[in-house]
């Protein structure tokens, strides 16, 4: 116990002496302070809150202006995810190696800034906003695959997220929309993010960044959340990029948009299915759902489920409510009101669930629209020494994920015995996001090796090694997907 304590006393010292080095800024809420990381020159702040806890009255609405502190905030710690399962053995959580998170809560609309610009409010560095995935239900903005410092030592202010998942980010109910000025309920997840891109217009100057140069860029659920924000008129203006990574392209049938990729039922009929669930647990008004403990709300569906065998409730994740989001993404690229900016889209080799179909589609309808789009595939399996025996089939070659560790440059936290050209590819993904929030372009002003896809030109960037485990990536290849 006195070691234990002593080395708390240890680490809060260090902490202490790490923040002493950097400056203090005045943002929403109160006066915030950095500490240094692994890069010289490049300061991270964790646990930023950007709006107030969605708890107790809170839970079920959209997010709230952010509670003042006091003093200064020293920013040495990530915040709490958003409630959710434990991750199991053997999964993505041998993958990420997950464990010094701050524990699951309600309370977790808070966000992270690693920037090499700090209180250089004339510097306006490109922004990127990070949405991370987890199927709209689990996951976190500081995953040890997120760590920032690269992007921000690209001059990249790179921001990452936490937001409500699950029913907590998107139950539709009746009731919750009929106290609703809107009339809608649900897509609190999707409200959350919007108001982490107000946050940014607000105050990311005061990192050294650009309040009118911001990509907004999300793997799976996140990549979904990306083309919500693509289509929701509550985002427009707030971003002025967007890469898409493992969430689809267009799904079309005789020139009208599938609706296969959204949820095939109205918000209405959702709520109503959800209401028959609450009711059955007893919670049969605002009071008494609100009030419900955060463990008994989570456990809900699958308590239902297992009492009556009914499994019909509502998915929980983004729904066209006539307020958030008008329409799919798909019917909205179709009809020309999908945000007017440039896109990065691609997908892994070996990606869950074939992500791949529709992304030419789409690429080809931008070039219709004025825009540009450029596709990509990943294709690095990724090496095995054996040491994680649990580690499921489906995390096995190019997977679904596997390309995080790449774009972000983080390696450094994952087990798999890399290799210099993993290195040397990882540096690759790097400079092309990077480039692209810079300059709407994933090429560097000075190369165009990356064109986008367009009728004459309907190929891919492949990212890959060579069978010497050389950075081999190419322009211009046919891209076959497996599964």
């Amino acid at each position: 116990m006195k070691k234990r304590f002593l080395l708390s006393l240890v680490c809060i010292a260090m902490g202490i002496a790490a923040s002493a080095q950097t400056p203090i800024l005045n943002i929403e809420g109160g006066q915030v302070q950095g500490v240094t990381t692994d890069i010289e020159g490049v300061i991270v702040y964790r646990g930023i809150p950007y709006a107030a806890p969605p708890i107790r009255d809170l839970r079920w609405k959209a997010p709230q202006p952010v509670v003042a502190w006091k003093g200064v905030k020293v920013a040495n710690r990530f915040d709490h995810p958003s409630f959710q399962a434990i991750q199991y053995k053997g999964g993505y959580y041998s993958e990420w190696g997950y464990g010094d998170e701050a524990p699951f809560s309600e309370d977790c609309l808070y966000l992270n800034v690693w920037t090499k610009a700090s209180g250089q409010t004339a510097k306006k560095l490109p922004v990127a906003m990070w949405i991370h995935g987890g199927g709209y239900r689990e996951g976190w903005g500081s995953e040890p695959e997120f760590d920032g410092q690269e992007w921000a030592n690209k001059d990249v202010v790179l921001v990452t997220i936490n937001y409500r998942l699950g029913v907590f980010g998107f139950l539709t109910h009746p009731l919750l929309a009929e106290e609703n000025e809107h009339h809608v309920s649900g897509n609190y997840g999707i409200l959350d993010q919007i108001e982490a891109l107000k946050w940014i217009k607000k105050n990311i100057a005061q990192f050294g960044g650009d309040a009118d140069n911001v990509t907004i860029f999300g793997q799976s659920a996140g990549a979904g959340s990306v083309r919500t924000l693509c289509e929701s008129p509550l985002a427009r203006g707030l971003f002025h990029k967007a890469v898409i990574m493992s969430g689809g392209g267009l799904t079309t049938a005789n020139g009208t948009a599938s609706p296969a990729r959204y949820a095939p039922i109205t918000q209405q009929q959702a709520g109503e299915m959800n209401k028959k669930m609450f009711d059955w647990a007893g919670l049969t008004n605002l009071k008494k759902m609100r009030m419900a403990p955060t463990e008994a709300v989570h456990a809900l569906s699958t308590l239902y489920a297992s009492a009556t065998g009914d499994r019909t409730w509502a998915p929980m994740y983004p729904i066209a409510d006539g307020y958030v989001s008008m329409e799919s993404f798909d019917k909205a690229a179709l009809d020309g009101t999908l945000a007017d900016v440039p896109y990065m889209i691609g997908y892994t080799m070996n990606d869950m669930g074939n992500m791949a179909p529709g992304i030419e589609a789409f690429c080809l309808n931008r070039e219709k629209m004025g825009n540009k789009a450029w596709a990509y595939e990943f294709a690095r399996p990724l090496p095995d020494d054996g040491s994680h025996p649990e580690v499921t089939v489906r995390l096995k070659g190019a997977f679904h994920s596997s390309d995080l560790w790449f774009v972000f440059k983080s390696l450094k936290h994952c087990w798999r015995p890399w290799t210099k050209g993993d290195w040397d590819l990882s540096e690759k993904m790097l400079t092309a996001w990077t480039n692209f929030a810079k300059y709407s372009n994933p090429n560097s002003p000075k190369t165009d090796v990356w064109k986008p896809c367009t009728k004459k030109n309907n190929n891919f960037m492949v990212f890959k090694l060579n069978a010497n485990n050389e950075e081999a990536s190419e322009f211009g290849k046919t891209v076959t997907t497996v599964n």
